[in-house]
């Protein structure tokens, strides 16, 4: 079975993360991905640990490998005129750049979008920074928590007692890095139409709020800032969790017949007809009063028997597992949702696999993450047919 982006050349100048992600969806779906590092110490975040430890002191950032499987890596300084005029022969050859320095960084290499677009006017040309190119914020700094501070997801996350929390995974990079995708996407149809490419600028900032549409939705059509209130939702209830006997169980009340199966399930159908709860919006504005009284009945049983019960009258409901118990999940396994690596020097290595299934195509790891450089060689010879003198030169003027 075929990628379905097989025969894409990518230029992937990203490091750490929100970059990073995008470019490894394109090599997931098979993209030839060739990453470009700085010749001393490459990506950041080959450094990021925990890290594998292999035979004779070999190791390898788990952080790394998660992010850069299936890429090639190429070493290029792009600050040297032959290392600038490199880049832009390989330009010549290739689909898509993508980086995401810091707004004005490529414009003082001199090699952002028209200059890239006056050697190959089909280039699509994705930049991501944390506030965009343009703006009050665009020089500014950012990292994950910062994203998330300013576009509001801190302010209504965790527990009205517990202080602004950060989203426990890097929400800000990755939905960074996944719209970026979509927009590389979309810019290469329209390039089948128009013939030629385009710039994309994607800001953090902006792409954090773009997901935070509901809060921002009911902020405009009430007036009313949203405020954390825990794993509750803000219109729906009970949609929460609730403590059991031995941990904790998720319950989505999404209609008032699983309200009534609920009921029913717990023992107490003398709730649905009780006046503060008769509706879902009667539920909400009574969330206080009812809370207590399904938390001090779910403690009375374990997560597991409660789970089975209100599947059982088609009430949604889950555990809430910890990551050593989704990694053991036997419903995930069958799904394909891990996959294994060899990385040489260390061996073998478990990553979360592609999420998306075709029917006619395959999606995942196209192998493990580069060595720092590995492919340079072999990237020059197959993108720009250079002999090992034009190579060796190349080497001596400090370009790779």
């Amino acid at each position: 079975m075929t990628r379905p982006l097989e025969g894409l050349r990518v230029l992937d100048l990203t490091r750490v993360l929100a970059g990073p992600y995008c470019t490894m969806i394109l090599a997931d779906l098979g993209a030839e991905v060739v990453k470009i590092e700085r010749p001393r110490g490459g990506d950041n975040a080959r450094e990021n640990g925990p890290f594998w430890e292999g035979a004779g002191g070999a190791r390898l950032s788990s952080y790394f490998a998660s992010l850069n499987r299936g890429k090639r890596s190429m070493t290029l300084d792009l600050a040297n005129p032959a290392g600038k005029d490199l880049f832009l022969r390989l330009v010549r050859r290739a689909d898509v750049v993508v980086e995401n320095f810091r707004a004005g960084t490529m414009r003082r290499w001199g090699l952002d979008y028209p200059v890239l677009a006056g050697v190959n006017p089909r280039i699509i040309y994705a930049a991501c920074s944390g506030f965009g190119q343009d703006g009050a914020y665009a020089h500014r700094p950012a990292y994950d928590v910062i994203v998330q501070a300013m576009a509001g997801t801190i302010s209504i996350n965790g527990t009205p007692e517990g202080g602004p929390t950060r989203v426990g995974f890097s929400i800000g990079d990755i939905g960074a890095g996944l719209f970026m995708t979509i927009a590389i996407l979309a810019a290469l149809h329209e390039r089948d139409r128009s013939g030629r490419g385009q710039w994309i600028d994607v800001s953090m900032l902006d792409c954090q709020v773009a997901l935070l549409e509901n809060a921002f939705a009911r902020y405009f059509a009430s007036g009313q800032v949203p405020e954390p209130i825990g794993s509750r939702h803000p219109v729906r209830t009970p949609f929460q969790t609730f403590p059991t006997r031995d941990g904790f169980i998720a319950v989505a009340v999404g209609t008032e017949r699983q309200w009534q199966a609920l009921c029913g399930v717990i023992g107490r159908d003398d709730l649905v007809r009780d006046p503060r709860f008769v509706t879902n919006a009667d539920r909400t504005r009574h969330h206080q009063e009812l809370e207590p009284i399904l938390a001090t009945i779910f403690r009375g049983e374990t997560t597991d028997v409660w789970v089975s019960r209100l599947l059982a009258a088609g009430v949604p409901a889950g555990p809430v597992r910890r990551i050593d118990q989704v990694a053991g999940d036997p419903h995930l396994a069958e799904r394909g949702m891990w996959a294994t690596v060899v990385h040489p020097g260390i061996g073998p290595v478990r990553l979360v696999n592609h999420p998306v299934r075709y029917g006619r195509s395959r999606a995942g790891p196209a192998g493990p993450a580069p060595a720092l450089g590995e492919h340079t060689v072999e990237t020059l010879r197959s993108w720009l047919g250079l002999d090992d003198r034009s190579i060796a030169e190349l080497r001596e003027r400090g370009a790779i």
